[in-house]
């Protein structure tokens, strides 16, 4: 069984900076990629940004681009998030997940909360 766990989350202003992270335990990790979702109050999650684990290729979606960057350490089994110049609408639940080759993501943590006031 797979476990993730996300830490790091928390209470910035608006243009400031929080770094997330998700550890991975469990049976031997060796995921094709790990993701980060959010949720925001009132709406579905939606998929941030990813990478591949074992080339660290990378795909954002466009809202973050530029503000927010995902990096992976292999050794420690442990994925980032950096956010920068975030924004109120950046306020969210956020979710590590994980998932293999051509399936869906099916492992997840149980979430942080990231909080930017204005």
């Amino acid at each position: 069984q797979v476990q993730l766990v996300e830490s790091g989350g928390g209470l910035v202003q608006a243009g400031g900076s929080l770094r997330l992270s998700c550890a991975a335990s469990g049976r031997t990790f060796s995921p094709y990629a790990m993701g980060w979702f959010r949720q925001a109050p009132g709406k579905e999650r939606e998929f941030v940004l990813s990478i591949t684990w074992s080339t660290g290729s990378t795909s954002y979606t466009d809202s973050v681009k530029g503000r927010f960057t995902i990096s992976r350490d292999n050794a420690k089994n442990t994925v980032y998030l950096q956010m920068n110049s975030l924004k109120p609408e950046d306020t969210a639940v956020y979710y590590c997940a994980a998932r293999t080759r051509g399936a869906s993501y099916g492992y997840w943590g149980q979430g942080t909360q990231v909080t930017v006031s204005s």
